[in-house]
């Protein structure tokens, strides 16, 4: 596929990799010439130096014979023109947009559904992230909530903690204790070794970090036999009133009592006519005083969602030691990320969340979900089975029968309104959801292919 990336920023440069290791024809486009040499040391890739939004620019991109264009830069104007641009003088088949501002996004209807921007796809990081913070408040214990199959399935990573009643012992076990409860656990990472597709026999040591598929209903009791499940969150501080930490605070204060943080006076009042039920406060989350306070002790999550990666680790350090049972701490540089400790429970990557959401149109066949995990070291993904025993490698053939890589994991299907849990008898059926755990995700070209349709397919 020959796309077109604008913008070789931190989203814009991480897809590119992706894509690029994906054997596709990738040109990226940006104003920067020393972002783009690096972008090229390291990567096959064409790039531009210039405007996108500018015809000759996409032009010389290569835009007359391009199948995607993706717009990522930092400019909403910049992305929105190029789509327009794109799809008016070259009729470009797909073009997707990263839109942040919420003026625009309140009027998706009248701007993009009615054509009169021509834009596809419409990525907003903002809301994938509070989106993202939302479901790993509202399921206690989890590192990781991701949807599948519109909800109904779910892939969770919990951390295993000694005492869990399956600590210790063998996977095959869960059964056992829930024998009306149907998982599966897809992959453990173990601090420092490789990733460990389980079998029944293998046994989950504590700090194990858990991925397991279940039924939406189901997480809670799955999460119980990992770890002693936290009580449900009441108390809720969000430190940063910028557009993700108001709409997070918007979504929550109904069902949670929420504070939210703000340096800036002016934000604080815009945030108080904004917010209904929320605590608005004045100040800095990095003041050990207005923390205290404000009882940090009895916060059950506090959520440092500034645009300063180095405030939103320091204050969500200082918010953990005074006492906060949980902290959730927006990260945009992936190094920091990786250098973090144990004292900062989950790290959000706004970059690899949109990534994720974009490559679930990228990708080639009928995929429905993709989730980028571990910083991009493996992927969830939900492929669609289509066509009959003669025309496809899946449809009609039992799990175990499936010419899977080593590193992928079926870990559940479903069929209708039915969520069918992977065990090797499963038989695969025309327009089944499947859902796919890679711990290696350069096999996700291999897992393309088995899926699919011969040209038998009628």
């Amino acid at each position: 596929m020959k796309i077109i990336i604008l913008g070789a920023g931190q989203v814009g440069g991480n897809l590119a990799e992706h894509l690029a290791d994906e054997k596709n024809d990738i040109t990226v486009i940006d104003e920067h010439a020393a972002t783009l040499k690096r972008l090229q040391e390291r990567l096959d890739l064409r790039t531009v130096l210039g405007n996108g939004a500018h015809p000759s620019t996409l032009m010389n991109a290569g835009a007359e014979d391009a199948d995607m264009l993706i717009a990522v830069t930092d400019s909403d104007e910049i992305n929105m023109l190029a789509c327009s641009v794109a799809f008016t003088l070259f009729r470009t088949p797909t073009k997707i947009s990263r839109v942040r501002s919420a003026d625009y996004l309140a009027e998706h209807a009248g701007l993009f559904e009615s054509g009169a921007i021509p834009v596809d796809v419409i990525i907003g990081p903002e809301q994938l992230v509070t989106r993202n913070i939302e479901q790993l408040i509202a399921n206690p214990g989890s590192l990781q909530v991701l949807d599948f199959a519109e909800g109904r399935i779910r892939l969770v990573a919990v951390k295993a903690v000694e005492g869990g009643p399956i600590v210790g012992r063998e996977l095959q076990e869960i059964r056992e204790h829930m024998p009306k409860v149907d998982t599966r656990v897809a992959a453990i990472f173990r601090r420092g070794g490789d990733p460990i597709i389980p079998q029944g026999s293998t046994i989950v040591e504590p700090n194990d970090e858990v991925f397991f598929i279940a039924a939406r209903e189901h997480i809670r009791q799955v999460t119980a036999e990992l770890r002693k499940v936290d009580k449900p969150y009441h108390r809720i501080m969000i430190v940063g009133g910028g557009n993700i930490g108001a709409t997070l605070a918007g979504r929550l204060e109904r069902d949670y009592q929420v504070k939210v943080i703000e340096r800036s006076y002016d934000r604080c009042r815009t945030l108080s006519d904004l917010l209904e039920d929320s605590t608005v406060l004045h100040g800095s989350g990095n003041e050990p005083l207005l923390l205290q306070q404000e009882n940090i002790e009895n916060t059950d999550v506090f959520c440092a969602l500034t645009d300063n990666d180095e405030s939103n680790i320091m204050m969500s350090l200082l918010a953990k030691r005074l006492g906060a049972k949980k902290v959730i701490t927006l990260i945009t540089n992936a190094a920091y990320a990786d250098l973090i400790g144990d004292d900062i429970d989950i790290a959000i990557s706004p970059q690899q969340i949109t990534i994720s959401s974009l490559l679930s149109h990228v990708r080639k066949g009928d995929i429905g979900s993709v989730h980028s995990l571990r910083r991009g070291a493996a992927e969830a993904i939900e492929l669609t089975a289509h066509g009959d025993a003669r025309s496809s490698k899946v449809v009609g053939r039992r799990l175990d029968e499936l010419k899977l890589p080593s590193s992928v994991t079926v870990g559940a299907i479903l069929r209708s309104d039915e969520v069918l849990i992977a065990h090797d008898h499963v038989v695969v059926e025309e327009d089944d959801h499947v859902i796919l755990f890679l711990t290696d995700r350069s096999q996700i070209s291999v897992v393309e292919k088995l899926f699919a349709v011969g040209f038998g397919f009628i």
